[in-house]
């Protein structure tokens, strides 16, 4: 676990049996996580879209007297890692990847443990066919998952369309023997593919997932979810941590298909003949 704000608000919330609203407050948090231990019980309902008696709740769910507690918790163990005066030397866009690199540095303290991903490595590998799910937002990431997938997976299908055609889709993937589905969800959150992960799951696949966060509305349709922080310090999230991560699956998928180098021996070979790329 990365000794980032964002990590230490992991490791607090780990363990803990939260509701749907104590879920929201803690996502909540881990989004806005350099600037939690400073909010007000009331300022931080409000950025959760819930009530303050909701955090209050929250902070106690979480072994705390109350939110205080919690707060001055988190200034002994999260403090800022750069005071303000520190910050304030630096523009709004270098802030915002300064924020990125900082997400990149978490994931590589979740990667310390690579078990997870080798496990999902397996999941997707052994999936024929295996979709591919990202919408709205996470379309981009979804389809370029899917563009180097199926280099080396011998049937990919790219869902980056919502409507009712999706469960279609979905049933045809599961008819085809799909077993798994690979889902990147990133903020804000469809309702689409809340229920498109519902009906996958209920259908018999098993959900792996790349989100902003382990309390992401996704994660409770998801059984397996490897969180990938988004930066929020501009108009829109930038997201270079999940992109990251779908590289690192696509490796452990790799990893897990014996005939992947040959595929993609074969492509080369291909390309050159057709001469697709300029040299």
């Amino acid at each position: 676990m990365s000794d980032s704000p964002a990590g230490r608000l992991q490791a607090l919330f780990e363990g803990h049996r939260l509701t749907p609203t104590q879920r929201r407050i803690a996502h909540c948090m881990v989004r806005r996580a350099a600037d939690v231990p400073f909010l007000s019980s009331v300022e931080l309902a409000e950025l959760a879209g819930v009530s303050q008696p909701s955090v209050t709740r929250f902070a106690v769910a979480l072994g705390f007297d109350g939110y205080p507690a919690l707060r001055r918790h988190l200034r002994e163990v999260a403090p800022e890692e750069k005071k303000a005066e520190e910050r304030a030397e630096y523009n709004e866009y270098q802030q915002a990847v300064l924020a990125e690199i900082e997400n990149l540095r978490h994931l590589a303290g979740l990667l310390a443990d690579p078990a997870p991903v080798e496990r999902a490595g397996r999941l997707l590998a052994a999936s024929r066919p295996l979709p591919v799910l990202g919408l709205r937002a996470a379309s981009s990431q979804a389809r370029g998952f899917a563009y180097f997938a199926a280099k080396v997976h011998p049937d990919v299908r790219l869902l980056d369309e919502g409507g009712s055609m999706l469960t279609d889709r979905v049933d045809a993937a599961v008819r085809a023997g799909a077993t798994a589905l690979m889902c990147f969800a990133l903020p804000r959150h469809p309702k689409e593919v809340v229920e498109a992960l519902e009906y996958a799951r209920a259908a018999g696949l098993t959900v792996v997932t790349v989100a902003e966060s382990a309390f992401a509305p996704v994660a409770a349709h998801s059984d397996l979810l490897i969180p990938a922080a988004v930066g929020t310090g501009l108009a829109f999230d930038t997201a270079c941590a999940p992109m990251l991560l779908g590289r690192v699956l696509l490796e452990a998928m790799a990893d897990e298909l014996p005939d992947a180098q040959a595929r993609l021996e074969e492509f080369d070979t291909k390309a050159a003949a057709r001469g697709l790329f300029v040299e």
